[in-house]
């Protein structure tokens, strides 16, 4: 790879408009054939139901399936075939994101605003969760992990998965082994925007549920927009984001190593690092070119770089953060000396790595937070997946006699400007406590 295969290099400042666009709002724009062909399968499944799923499977993944769902002592013994080195990590990923989304529970809440009034703010939990395991290039365990296990935590009633089958019918045996060492109820070999239908709408095999979570490709993603007036999403989402923000004390190596960590998502993947060192963004193309050769996802890298990759100098750490705020990314890695006296400044991020050594691939798998995140500039106003994702909020209102007569006439008041005067008479009725 040579340095200009990086779509983007120089200062921030000799950015031109375009590319400045191109960086900033990389909102996904919808494909009309993505659109066109995720909203014809919505439809064939509302109408058909598991008559159109087992004909999609067919279709897209070229499998006969006998069976939507995935009988439960098949989960049971892909975990118990599983690579006992890999079931060791994914137990310790599980229980460090079950202790993180515990701590993080949402909490009831009362307040007395004047005497004998009370309002409250009640979290209940959601009665059933559908999640979406994502699998086409790879399959995605971790992202198992990272829907079910918060679902539980914050006290879902059922929570059901759904997965792409493979040649066998089934979905990826690490993805059965992670529904089990979750704690999911059911698995459905489903993929694609059939199975966002599905979960959206119900079928005669699997069960309309109150919120549907986790990543997908584009007509995923499109069908969860689509069918977002039906049942709650988590955040919309597309390819995976990094920027780093770094001054002349970061290893170049170890930057390095994270874009192209980042990078072998997806083609479509956003990867920028914004330094203070212009001789630090010199050595970190070095380091891409040195370990580029050996990549297994060579291509996939290659081509994000050359369409998103960045690599930008600014004159002081005060700016780039100022532009990693505009930037929104899914994730930032801040590597410079004090990067705890940077977090504060931090409003618009996914995730923040704090300090060079928190490599982003350490939080994608296993310290306990969820890689379920906002890309797109969208965290300007979504926030990570957590277990306020899987509750709904009841509030609750008692006022007493005294406070009622107190209360009448202010009320009337205002009901009267609004010129509701049936309004302004119930509340004048508790004029005189009784």
């Amino acid at each position: 790879m040579k340095a200009g295969r990086m779509r983007f290099r120089g200062p921030l400042h000799a950015l031109s408009d375009a590319d400045r666009v191109q960086l900033l709002e990389r909102a996904p724009v919808t494909d009309d054939m993505v659109r066109t062909t995720s909203e014809a399968i919505i439809d064939v499944v509302r109408r058909d139901g598991d008559t159109a799923l087992i004909s999609l499977a067919r279709e897209y993944d070229k499998v006969r399936l006998k069976s939507l769902e995935v009988p439960r002592d098949e989960w049971t013994d892909a975990l118990r075939s599983l690579d006992p080195s890999l079931r060791a990590a994914m137990e310790r990923a599980a229980t460090n994101i079950r202790a993180v989304h515990v701590a993080a529970l949402p909490q009831r809440v009362e307040i007395a605003p004047e005497p004998g009034i009370i309002v409250g703010r009640r979290p209940d939990p959601l009665h059933r969760v559908g999640v979406y395991a994502p699998g086409g290039r790879a399959a995605y365990p971790s992202s198992v992990l990272m829907g079910v296990i918060p679902a539980r935590v914050a006290g879902v009633a059922e929570v059901i998965i759904c997965a792409p089958p493979t040649s066998k019918g089934q979905p990826e045996p690490a993805t059965l082994a992670a529904a089990e060492l979750s704690g999911a109820d059911r698995v459905f070999a489903v993929g694609g925007a059939g199975a966002i239908a599905a979960m959206a709408y119900g079928t005669a095999s699997i069960p309309r549920v109150d919120r549907i979570v986790g990543p997908g490709n584009a007509y995923v993603a499109q069908a969860k927009l689509l069918v977002s007036n039906v049942v709650g999403i988590d955040s919309p989402a597309g390819p995976s984001e990094l920027l780093i923000v770094a001054d002349d004390s970061a290893d170049p190596a170890h930057l390095a190593a994270e874009l192209l960590a980042q990078a072998e998502h997806d083609p479509e993947a956003v990867v920028a690092l914004v330094t203070t060192d212009e001789t630090l963004g010199a050595k970190v193309v070095d380091a891409i070119e040195k370990f580029l050769p050996v990549q297994a996802r060579r291509a996939i890298i290659e081509r994000a770089f050359a369409e998103r990759g960045a690599i930008l100098t600014a004159p002081s750490l005060r700016e780039a953060i100022a532009f990693a705020n505009l930037f929104a990314p899914e994730h930032l890695l801040l590597a410079t000396r004090d990067a705890d006296a940077l977090l504060g400044d931090i409003r618009s991020a996914g995730t923040v790595f704090v300090g060079e050594v928190s490599s982003v691939t350490f939080g994608d798998y296993i310290t306990g937070a969820n890689h379920v995140l906002p890309t797109g500039g969208l965290a300007r106003s979504y926030s990570g997946l957590s277990t306020a994702d899987f509750v709904r909020w009841t509030t609750y209102q008692r006022v007493d006699r005294d406070a009622a007569a107190r209360l009448a006439q202010d009320v009337a008041v205002f009901a009267e400007a609004e010129h509701l005067p049936a309004h302004a008479a119930a509340a004048r009725a508790w004029r005189q406590s009784t």
